[in-house]
C-alpha cells in the first residue's frame, strides 16, 4: 500500500506471531495444570483406595514421601511457571523500531553454578528420603509371629493361599488385626501365573510388582478391623482395571472362625443335585476346585466357599443370585475378555448351576 512504512509492515506481520506464541504458552501452562489435577484428584477421591488415608505405618511412610515429593516439585513448578508468566507479561510488547540484539551473557559462573547445584541438591535430597522410606517398608516384620500368605496373580483375578493353614481362596484376603501387645504382621509372597501384575494396597502397604518365575515379598500389619480395597496397578491385559481384591481385616477370633469354615469341604445339597450334575457334565470341574467333590481344576478360582465372598469376577461384580446366573450364562457380558468360556447353555441350565453354587458357603 502506498505510503505504508516498513515499521508498520513489520508490526502488522509480527503481532499475530506474538499473539500465537503467547496463546501457545498459556495453552501449554493450562495443560500442565490440568494434567497435575488429573494425577492428584483421583488419588484424593478414591474412597476406600485413597492414598490420603493410610491405615498402617508402612502406608503412612509412603504417604509422607509422596507429600514431600509433591511439595518440592510443586515449588519448582510454581517458580518456573511463575517466572515464565512474568516474562511473557513483562516483555509482551516491543518497539518495532528496536532491532538491537539483547545483551548476550556467556560464562556467568554464578548462574551456571546455580542451575547445576540446585537441581543436584534437589535430586540428592529426594534420593535420600526415598532410600530411607524403602528401607523402612522393606525391613523385616517386627514379629516372628507372622502370617504368611502366597499371592498368585492370574489374568484377571487373585489367588490367596495360606500354606500353614491349609486354606485357598480367591479375591478376598482375610487377615487378623494385631495390637501393641501382640502384633500380627502379614507377609505376602507374590507370584504370577502368566504376565506381570502389580499388587497394590493403597491404604496398607503400597504396591509391589508380581513377576512370572520370581517371588517378591511385601508385608504389612493393621490394627483396625475393616475392609480395605486393592487392585492391580500394572497393565496386564483387557481386564486389568477389573482385577480387584478385598482385604478383610478382622479380630483374631473372627479370623480363626473364618479359617475353620474355609477348611470344611463342600457338601452337595440334595435340592441342588441337578446343578452339580450340570457343573460336572459341562466340565467346569476341569477349571475349578470344589473340595469334597471330584472338581480339582486349578485354572480358575477355588469355589469351595464361593458364597462366603462379597464379590465375583475379581471384585467387579456383586456376589448375588442374579449376577451369578448372568455370570454362568454369559460371563463375557459382565467381564469382556475374561478367561471364563461360553458354555452355550440355556438360561435355565445356568440358573440350575447358579443355585448349586449358592450352596457353597
Amino acid at each position: 500500500m502506498p505510503g505504508r512504512s516498513r515499521a508498520d509492515s513489520h508490526t502488522t506481520s509480527a503481532a499475530p506471531q506474538k499473539r500465537a506464541r503467547r496463546s501457545g504458552f498459556i495453552w501449554r501452562s493450562l495443560c500442565c495444570l490440568v494434567a497435575l489435577l488429573l494425577i492428584l484428584l483421583p488419588a484424593a477421591d478414591a474412597g476406600d483406595r485413597s492414598i490420603w488415608s493410610p491405615a498402617t505405618p508402612t502406608a503412612d511412610s509412603i504417604n509422607s514421601l509422596f507429600l514431600l515429593v509433591i511439595g518440592i516439585t510443586g515449588v519448582i513448578f510454581v517458580l518456573v511457571q511463575g517466572a515464565l508468566l512474568y516474562f511473557v507479561y513483562r516483555f509482551r510488547r516491543r518497539d518495532p523500531a528496536d532491532t538491537a540484539e539483547p545483551p548476550q551473557l556467556y560464562g556467568s559462573r554464578p548462574i551456571e553454578l546455580a542451575w547445576t547445584v540446585a537441581p543436584l541438591l534437589t535430586v540428592f535430597v529426594l534420593f535420600l528420603v526415598v532410600v530411607r522410606t524403602v528401607t523402612e517398608i522393606r525391613a523385616a516384620p517386627p514379629s516372628n509371629d507372622a502370617l504368611r500368605v502366597t499371592v498368585i496373580g492370574h489374568q484377571w483375578w487373585w489367588e490367596f493361599r495360606y500354606p500353614e493353614l491349609g486354606v485357598t481362596t480367591a479375591n478376598e484376603l482375610h487377615v487378623p488385626v494385631g495390637d501393641d501387645q501382640q502384633p500380627r504382621p502379614i507377609v505376602l509372597d507374590l507370584e504370577s501365573a502368566d504376565v506381570i501384575h502389580s499388587f497394590w494396597l493403597p491404604r496398607l502397604a503400597g504396591k509391589t510388582d508380581v513377576i512370572p518365575n520370581h517371588v517378591n515379598t511385601m508385608w504389612f500389619e493393621t490394627r483396625t478391623a475393616e475392609v480395605y480395597l486393592g487392585q492391580c496397578a500394572e497393565y496386564c491385559g483387557t481386564q486389568h482395571a477389573n482385577m480387584l481384591f478385598r482385604v478383610v481385616a478382622e479380630t483374631p477370633a473372627d479370623f480363626e472362625r473364618w479359617v475353620e469354615e474355609q477348611r470344611r469341604p463342600a457338601a452337595v445339597v440334595a435340592s441342588a443335585q441337578a446343578g452339580w450334575t450340570l457343573f460336572r457334565d459341562l466340565a467346569c470341574l476341569n477349571c475349578h476346585t470344589i473340595r469334597g467333590t471330584t472338581a480339582r481344576g486349578t485354572v480358575g478360582p477355588d469355589l469351595t466357599h464361593l458364597m462366603s465372598r462379597a464379590t465375583i469376577a475379581s471384585g467387579s461384580v456383586p456376589n448375588d443370585r442374579e449376577k451369578l446366573i448372568e455370570w454362568v450364562y454369559d460371563a463375557q457380558s459382565l467381564k469382556p475378555g475374561c478367561e471364563m468360556p461360553g458354555m452355550k447353555i440355556t438360561r435355565e441350565e445356568a440358573t440350575s448351576i447358579a443355585d448349586y453354587l449358592m450352596t457353597l458357603k
